[in-house]
């Protein structure tokens, strides 16, 4: 995969320049919905928890994660990870920051700046230098430039889909990718608006947690916790309907479907194929357990499942 380029005539200040001035004027006028729907919580997902006395405790300090944000992820998560390949190319700050002397109110205010910052830029399809970061935060909070940073990825990563990517240590450099190997991101042609990935994954997850088929209603209620709901248009992500059974399934991401002998008549969601030639179940299994800060062996029946698809799908590589 190419990486995007960084464009020497394009400043933060700039940016809404750079490509068409409508859509980004609409991603500047959401920066406050994004900071509502990252300070709203993100639903417990289905499936059979293990009893442990630390299942629930993120691995991170407990002071990275105020009461505004909605992440709850393990900054050391990937330890033992399958996927080394995230592991070595993730962001990763040098140093543990310590939050606690950022006030709030200036670190919700500098991190949505910062995620609507980095949708900018994976629109313009830019490299990000920590130099454009720094411009991004306010001066008297530079000093806090990692731990702001990871909290916007962060968020990029649960809402949007989307996973910041160090591609030049040297000169700290970063790039934007649709997260777990998609290749889909919503967006439509001409279309102004944000990328659409955190829902399909969600929707994956879902649908794997709850044994490889989960009924519409299923969805809508784990949706609903997001503030997404069914014939109702989104202030961030449009129409979810159209989008989760149109063109989800149109992609060939989702499987849409009348759950057999169901009377009345009841519908039904399955992972599609492109879902399954893209991503695999340990990937979905192990983002999850990282919004959780917990082991994706938490979730037993689940990371049995995940470890079978793993071998069958090496066998079919042999």
């Amino acid at each position: 995969m190419a990486f995007p380029q960084k464009n020497p005539q394009s400043s933060p200040d700039q940016l809404p320049q750079t490509h068409s001035e409508t859509q980004g004027l609409e991603v500047a006028q959401e920066s406050k919905a994004l900071e509502e729907a990252c300070l709203s919580s993100h639903p417990e997902m289905p499936g059979n928890l293990k009893e442990a006395p630390d299942a629930a405790i993120p691995s991170t300090s407990q002071s990275a994660q105020s009461s505004s944000s909605s992440v709850s992820s393990s900054r050391k998560y990937g330890e033992g990870s399958s996927s080394e390949e995230e592991e070595d190319s993730t962001l990763e700050p040098e140093a543990d920051p310590d939050p606690k002397n950022v006030p709030v109110d200036a670190e919700d205010e500098n991190v949505a700046s910062l995620v609507n910052f980095l949708l900018l830029k994976y629109q313009t399809k830019e490299i990000i230098t920590k130099e454009d970061v720094l411009q991004i935060i306010s001066q008297e909070y530079k000093d806090h430039f990692a731990e702001m940073f990871l909290r916007a990825s962060e968020r990029l990563e649960i809402i949007f889909g989307l996973e910041v990517k160090e591609v030049d240590p040297t000169n700290h450099c970063y790039a934007i990718f649709i997260k777990l190997g998609l290749t889909y991101d919503g967006m439509q042609p001409g279309e102004v608006g944000v990328p659409k990935t955190g829902i399909l994954i969600l929707i994956l997850a879902v649908i794997f947690m709850k044994g490889n088929r989960a009924t519409e209603q299923e969805i809508w209620d784990v949706l609903k916790v997001t503030g997404v709901y069914s014939g109702r248009k989104h202030h961030i992500f449009g129409e979810p309907r159209k989008l989760i059974t149109k063109y989800f399934v149109k992609e060939d991401y989702l499987k849409y479907q009348q759950v057999p002998n169901s009377d009345p008549a009841q519908f039904e969601f399955l992972w599609g194929p492109r879902a399954i030639a893209e991503t695999t179940k340990m990937q979905v299994l192990e983002f999850m357990a990282k919004v959780h800060g917990i082991d994706p062996s938490s979730f037993p029946s689940q990371y049995e499942d995940a470890l079978q698809d793993e071998k069958d799908r090496a066998q079919a590589r042999n």
